[in-house]
C-alpha cells in the first residue's frame, strides 16, 4: 500500500469554500490561507443547533508507543457517516512539530481516512502553534524585565511560575540558568522550557469562548509571587491585551477536509499526558452548528483524553458527548495480556484474551460517567478474522457494541459498520447530566484521589512536600475548586510507564503541581512525568526531506 504522505498528494483537493458551502458556512464568514485552507470567523454559538447536534467522543484503550489509530478512526467514522447519507464534521487537534520529528510522526490520520493537506497540518498549518509560542514567550520577556526593572522592591518578584516554551522535543532545555552575563542582561534565575503543547496559554486557547473570555483568562494568569508574599497575575503587568492581539488570529477555528472532500476541524493542540488534551470550544461548537454529527478525539487512552475532555472540556463548555467511541488493536491488547512488544503484530489468541482486562478497565471507566460505549475495532493488515471474533464475542458477553473499522484502507466504505451502529445508538439522544468524577467543592487530595483510586485502580496517592507545599498555596489563593488536570504517563493506569495492563494496589505518587489559573485548572504531575519530552534514538526527523519539490517521510 502506498504511503500516507503519497495518497494525501495524489488526492485532488477541492476549494475551501465549496468544502465550507457543503455545511452551510458562507464565504463571508472565511479567511481563505490558499485554496484549501481557511480560518472560521464571525460565528456566535446558536444553543438550539448545539443541542441538535450529537457529538461523538473517540478515545481508545491504553496505547502502544506506536499509537492506536485513534485520528484515522475518527476521521474515518465521520467518513463512514457521511458515506451513509448522514451529516457529518470531524473536529480534531492541531499536531506538534515535536512528536511529528520525534518518535510518533504526524497526527493527520491515515491512508484513505486523513484530513488535508496533509503536509501543511503536520508543520507549520496557519501558525496557531507560533502564535502561542511567541505569546507566551512574550509574557515572559515582559515579566523578567519586569523582576530587573523592580529589583529589591516590596513588589518586585521573588518566586517565579512562568516557562517559556518550544515546539521542539528538547531534553536540554528542561532544566536552564537564564540570564548570564552582565548586569543589564537580566537576574540569573533557575528555569526551563515546557513544550507549546503544554503551555497555558494553549489551554487557554483551547477553552476560551471568545476574544472577550480570551483576554479575561490571559489577565488570570498566575506568573509569580512578590517579595511582600503577594501573587502577581499578567493583569497587574498590563499586558493582556498585547497579548491578544499576538492571538487574535490563532483563536479562530481552521476548516480543512477529509481525503474524501468532508469539512474537517482542525484547532488546537494539547497532549493529553500533560495538559488536557482536546480540541478548542470553539472548533466543536462551530462543528456542532453545521453538523448532524460531529466526532471529536481526545488524546491517548481514555484514563486520559477522556476523563479530561467529560470532567474538565464538558463541564466548563457546557457540552457532552452522545457516545463515546473506543478504539481497540490486537497490538495494544496483546502488550497488555504480557506479549513482548516485538511480537505484538504476530497471532496470540492467548495473549489477546488477557489484554482484554485492559480494555474492560476503560469501558467500566466510561460508564462510571454516565457514557454508552461503542468499541470500535482499528484493523491493520496482519490481523486475523479469527482474533477478531474473539473480540467481537468478548464484547458481546459484556453486553458491550463493537463495529469493525477498515476507514485506513477502504475510506468512508470501510467505516460503515462502525457509522452505522453510531448512528443506531444515538437515536435517543441522552439527556443525562454527565457523572463528573469529583465535585467541584471537593478539596484538591480529594480529587487526586477520586480519579487516582475510581479511574486508575491505585490503591492510594501519596504526595511529595512539594506538592503539600502547593495544595497549602492553591488553598490560600480560593482557587481549590477548579478541576484538576493530572499530568502522568499515557502508558500505564498507574505512574510507572512500564506497568502494563490493570496494575492493581498501587500507590499513586504526586511530585508537584502547576496552577494554571488562566484556564481555571490545577496540573498534578506524577511521578517523573516530564512537560518537555525529548527525542529517541532514531527520530522521524532523519526521514523527512524535500524531493524534488516534494515532501518525502512524513508520516
Amino acid at each position: 500500500m502506498k504511503s500516507d504522505i503519497e495518497i494525501a498528494q495524489e488526492i485532488k483537493l477541492k476549494d475551501i469554500t465549496e468544502v465550507a458551502g457543503s455545511i452551510g458556512i458562507e464565504k463571508d464568514n472565511l479567511i481563505p490561507i490558499g485554496r484549501s485552507i481557511a480560518k472560521v470567523a464571525n460565528l456566535k454559538a446558536d444553543k438550539e443547533k448545539l443541542e441538535k447536534s450529537k457529538l461523538v467522543l473517540v478515545t481508545a484503550i491504553t496505547p502502544t508507543k506506536a499509537g492506536i489509530g485513534k485520528t484515522t478512526v475518527s476521521i474515518g467514522l465521520a467518513l463512514g457517516l457521511n458515506h451513509i447519507g448522514k451529516k457529518a464534521t470531524v473536529a480534531l487537534r492541531e499536531p506538534s512539530l515535536g512528536p511529528c520529528f520525534g518518535m510518533k510522526g504526524g497526527a493527520a490520520g491515515g491512508g484513505y481516512a486523513q484530513v488535508l493537506p496533509m503536509e501543511k497540518i503536520n508543520l507549520h498549518f496557519t501558525g496557531d502553534f507560533h502564535a502561542i509560542t511567541s505569546a507566551n514567550n512574550m509574557i515572559a520577556a515582559l515579566l523578567d524585565n519586569y523582576r530587573y526593572q523592580h529589583q529589591n522592591e516590596a513588589d518586585g518578584l521573588k518566586h517565579v511560575l512562568w516557562k517559556r516554551v518550544l515546539d521542539v522535543n528538547d531534553r536540554s532545555l528542561r532544566n536552564i540558568v537564564s540570564g548570564l552575563g552582565a548586569y543589564s542582561d537580566g537576574i540569573p534565575t533557575e528555569t526551563g522550557f515546557d513544550i507549546t503543547a503544554a503551555s497555558e496559554i494553549m489551554a487557554i486557547l483551547c477553552l476560551a469562548e471568545d476574544e472577550d473570555d480570551l483576554k479575561r483568562r490571559i489577565e488570570k494568569i498566575l506568573l509569580g509571587f512578590t517579595y511582600s508574599g503577594k501573587p502577581l497575575y499578567v493583569k497587574d503587568l498590563g499586558i493582556a491585551g498585547s497579548i491578544v492581539v499576538l492571538l487574535k488570529d490563532a483563536i479562530l477555528p481552521n476548516l480543512v477536509q477529509t481525503t474524501e472532500g468532508t469539512p474537517a476541524f482542525v484547532h488546537g493542540g494539547p497532549f493529553a499526558n500533560i495538559a488536557h488534551g482536546c480540541n478548542s470550544v470553539i472548533a466543536t461548537k462551530t462543528a456542532m452548528q453545521y453538523s448532524d454529527f460531529v466526532i471529536t478525539e481526545a488524546g491517548f487512552g481514555a484514563d486520559l483524553g477522556a476523563e479530561k475532555f467529560l470532567n474538565i472540556k464538558c463541564r466548563k463548555a457546557g457540552i457532552q458527548p452522545a457516545l463515546s467511541v473506543l478504539v481497540v488493536t490486537t497490538q495494544a491488547l496483546k502488550m497488555h495480556g504480557g506479549v513482548p512488544v516485538k511480537d505484538i503484530k504476530l497471532p496470540n489468541a492467548e495473549g489477546l484474551k488477557k489484554g482484554f482486562e485492559n480494555m474492560d478497565k476503560h469501558i467500566q471507566n466510561l460508564h462510571s460517567f454516565g457514557q454508552q460505549v461503542l468499541v470500535a475495532f482499528n484493523k491493520y493488515d496482519f490481523d486475523t478474522d479469527e482474533e477478531i471474533e474473539l473480540l467481537r464475542a468478548h464484547c458481546e458477553s459484556q453486553d458491550v457494541s463493537f463495529a469493525v473499522n477498515n476507514a485506513f484502507t477502504e475510506g468512508g466504505k470501510g467505516a460503515v459498520e462502525l457509522a452505522e451502529k453510531v448512528v443506531k445508538m444515538t437515536q435517543e439522544k441522552t439527556d443525562l447530566p454527565i457523572r463528573f468524577t469529583y465535585n467541584n467543592g471537593d478539596n484538591i487530595e480529594t480529587k487526586i484521589e477520586a480519579i487516582a483510586k475510581n479511574i486508575y485502580g491505585a490503591k492510594k496517592i501519596a504526595l511529595s512536600e512539594k506538592a503539600e507545599r502547593m495544595i497549602a498555596r492553591i488553598k490560600e489563593l480560593g482557587i481549590a475548586h477548579y478541576p484538576i488536570c493530572i499530568a502522568k504517563t499515557q502508558y500505564s493506569f498507574s505512574d510507572n510507564d512500564k506497568l502494563y495492563g490493570v496494575p492493581k494496589d498501587f500507590t499513586f505518587h504526586v511530585s508537584d503541581l502547576v496552577v494554571n489559573n488562566g484556564a481555571e485548572f490545577i496540573v498534578v504531575i506524577a511521578g517523573s512525568m516530564m512537560r518537555m519530552p525529548g527525542l529517541p534514538k532514531e527520530p522521524q526527523a532523519k526521514h523527512i526531506d524535500l524531493v524534488d519539490g516534494e515532501i518525502v517521510g512524513l508520516s
